[in-house]
């Protein structure tokens, strides 16, 4: 069963028959000293750093992945008011996080 994911906080259509508690998923990432080197000579030229966008859109979509099992085990069909939050640890990590309320929705 697919669990539906919405930034809002319902789900358009459906009714909210109960809501399970904040789910989330971390991920703790590091592009790595070569990928760190490539990208900071890439800097130079100004532009879009390529190893960080990849790095960072797969670091997302792990993210929402964890949140997503998450809710699962909770018995969601859906998690509503769906945000991400980032921040650097140190001068070489990515922490990523993807959060939002479990809920289970009429079908």
């Amino acid at each position: 069963m697919a669990i539906r994911v919405s930034t809002t906080f319902e789900v358009p259509g459906q009714k909210i028959a109960d809501s399970l508690g904040t789910v989330f998923g971390v991920v703790v990432r590091s592009q790595g000293l070569g990928g760190n080197l490539l990208a900071s000579l890439r800097s130079l030229g100004g532009g879009e750093i390529h190893e960080y966008t990849r790095l960072l859109e797969d670091t997302r979509r792990q993210a929402i992945d964890r949140m997503l099992e998450n809710a699962q085990k909770l018995g969601a069909n859906a998690v509503v008011g769906m945000r991400f939050d980032s921040s650097e640890i140190g001068q070489t990590m990515t922490e990523v996080v993807a959060y939002g309320t479990a809920v289970k929705i009429e079908s």
